[in-house]
């Protein structure tokens, strides 16, 4: 059995019959796996999990997910459908498990319910990538984000990326272009060809660095990446210049905050 029909019956078996639909997204229905590529699952529940729900499922993902090369990460998130349909801001996630959130869920902590915004990106993304693994279409379930609102998830979590470029350099280059292509566009795209539409809009010395960054996404694993001093160099720079062209568009929406 792969990992992603584990996945589906690990929630089926945990949450029965309030599972809704069961939805993939992120890089496997946008634009295909890469080697570091998580495997990306909305789960649509017609009621918040339990404790011992939330344990369960929790305790098997922990060995269900991985970074080797027989598990690829998992990125699971839960949401009740009353919570997100209608659509509000910011949306309340059920239960999310990720690799980044694992030591602190080997240390004991248990995921609860709490407001996120990027909650708004993935359920653009289902409905996008219209790939259901149980249930119905995500159209007949999800309601549409407004642009408003795809724009404050968009920028939420840039200081959280900043603080990340150091160690993560390769995912927050790709996401600020990402977030780029998003406000100008309407559109969330792959992480590499959110990458080509940026670098067809910046100036000679603003590329290099996402050049790389682009590459190591299309053909390395984390622990085949390399930076020379010459690009490190460059990456600060190169995030000014997109956060001013992310700023540029944000004031031709006429949208600065909630």
């Amino acid at each position: 059995m792969d990992q992603i029909q584990q996945i589906v019956k690990l929630v089926d078996g945990v949450l029965g019959p309030a599972v809704i639909g069961t939805y993939l997204h992120g890089s496997a229905v946008l634009g295909g796996l890469r080697p570091a590529s998580d495997l990306d699952v909305l789960v649509v529940s017609r009621r918040r999990m339990d404790e011992r729900q939330r344990r369960t499922l929790l305790g098997r993902l922990l060995g269900m997910s991985g970074s080797g090369d027989s598990l690829r990460p998992v990125e699971l998130t839960v949401v009740v459908q009353s919570e997100v349909r209608p659509w509000r801001y910011p949306p309340t996630c059920d239960f999310l498990y990720g690799e980044w959130l694992r030591a602190e869920y080997e240390a004991g902590e248990v995921p609860r319910p709490e407001p996120m915004s990027d909650l708004a990106l993935l359920i653009t993304m289902t409905l996008a990538g219209n790939h259901p693994l149980t249930g119905p279409r995500p159209a007949k379930v999800l309601a549409p984000v407004p642009h408003t609102d795809l724009i404050l998830a968009s920028v939420a979590g840039i200081p959280t990326l900043l603080d990340d470029l150091d160690g993560d350099t390769r995912n927050v280059l790709l996401t600020f272009a990402r977030i780029w292509t998003t406000l100008a566009t309407g559109q969330i795209r792959s992480k590499d060809a959110a990458a080509d539409w940026a670098l067809a809009r910046l100036p000679p010395e603003h590329r290099p660095a996402l050049e790389h960054a682009r590459q190591l996404y299309l053909n390395c694993g984390y622990s085949e990446e390399s930076w020379s001093d010459a690009l490190r160099a460059q990456v600060r720079p190169h995030v000014n210049r997109v956060l001013a062209e992310i700023d540029q568009c944000r004031r031709l929406s006429g949208h600065f905050a909630r």
